[in-house]
């Protein structure tokens, strides 16, 4: 489907425009967020919440050559930094001890996972925004080094050039021996 004629009907107020733009990122954007967050229900809410900026954000969009799909990462990159800032000035819930885990995994193997993510996150959250999106779109969404370039509006050796720094600087914050195994989903070795 040609994303510039349904985003310029979307503008134009139609519903079912807005909604197949919906439906052809919500996904995409909401891995991306799932990524950067720490419970499935604020990547709900925040992609949502990016969705509904996309929709107040529709008359003043301009096609600048870039995809929509970069805008819309943009929008959920700002959400994200937002959330993280009233999330400092909030207190925390305290840990409970007899929290039971619904899918049956013990508690003490979803709790290890769970600081697994966290550290991964925590790492994430040292590197630049371009190169957090560089590799939730490399490695999360699987698109490739082209596809990257694009949404990004930068030459593919940028891209490139970008990964690498982006990875050698995650295997440091992470530890030699555990950077690459958290981009390709492999188990601890």
């Amino acid at each position: 489907m040609a994303t510039e004629p349904l985003i310029q009907r979307a503008q134009r107020g139609d519903p079912d425009a807005v909604a197949d733009l919906y439906e052809m990122y919500v996904e995409r954007i909401f891995r991306y967020v799932s990524y950067r967050v720490e419970s499935r229900a604020d990547a709900e809410d925040l992609t949502a919440d990016v969705f509904v900026k996309m929709v107040e954000g529709l008359p003043a969009y301009r096609h600048s050559g870039a995809p929509f799909e970069a805008w819309l990462y943009r929008i959920a990159s700002a959400r994200i930094i937002d959330a993280r800032r009233k999330s400092r000035r909030r207190p925390q819930a305290e840990l409970q001890d007899d929290l039971a885990v619904p899918d049956g995994t013990p508690l003490e193997d979803a709790l290890g996972e769970r600081e697994r993510l966290a550290e991964l996150r925590d790492a994430l959250d040292h590197l630049t925004s371009e190169q957090q999106l560089l590799l939730v779109l490399r490695f999360v969404e699987r698109k490739s080094h082209e596809q990257v370039a694009e949404i990004m509006g930068k030459s593919l050796s940028a891209v490139r050039s970008i990964q690498h720094r982006a990875l050698t600087q995650l295997a440091a914050l992470l530890g030699e021996s555990k950077g690459r195994h958290y981009l390709r989903g492999a188990p601890d070795a």
